[in-house]
């Protein structure tokens, strides 16, 4: 994988070939809304298929969250019910939405950058009910990394690493 993450000049140069993030938001809008649900719901309903069944969502039972890609155009809105989870159509208003680019949202859910760290570069923010969103992270945070499906967690670290090395490329940097 070093070839690709522009660990070279060579690599670096691919990488560049890569589109940023805003030039595929295009074409993402021509995938039915329905389906963009649908599959997200089902991804979403996986990963937080042990919280949901032993409770640990309940809290948050009838709350919003919503995230928000902002280089590709795409918003989420995900409604917690009891021991269930629904993405909603992208006009209702979430209580509380994260955002940020694709990069740095992929960053976050791969675990290959703090939270923390994210929100205190301004690469991420929280806004609407901030406690509720604060919540829900460290819910999150607390999830062991191993349960999620392992072609789930490679697929997250290698997008990451992927989109991390062509965000330097393309800005020229190492980093």
């Amino acid at each position: 994988m070093e070839h690709l993450t522009g660990s070279s000049a060579a690599g670096r140069g691919l990488l560049r070939l890569l589109p940023p993030p805003e030039r595929l938001a295009a074409p993402l809008r021509l995938v039915p809304g329905p389906l963009l649900r649908h599959g997200s719901a089902l991804v979403i309903a996986h990963v937080l298929a042990a919280p949901l069944a032993d409770g640990r969502l309940d809290d948050f039972a009838g709350r919003r969250l919503g995230v928000e890609v902002t280089d590709l155009g795409l918003r989420w809105v995900v409604a917690i019910g009891e021991r269930r989870v629904e993405v909603l159509e992208p006009a209702v208003e979430a209580e509380a939405t994260v955002r940020g680019s694709a990069t740095d949202l992929l960053l976050l859910a791969s675990r290959l950058e703090d939270a923390d760290t994210l929100f205190f570069h301004r690469r991420l923010q929280l806004t609407g009910d901030v406690e509720l969103g604060l919540a829900m992270r460290n819910l999150l945070d607390q999830l062991p990394w191993e349960t999620l499906p392992l072609g789930l967690r490679i697929a997250l670290n290698r997008g990451a690493r992927l989109a991390r090395a062509a965000r330097a490329a393309y800005r020229g940097s190492a980093d």
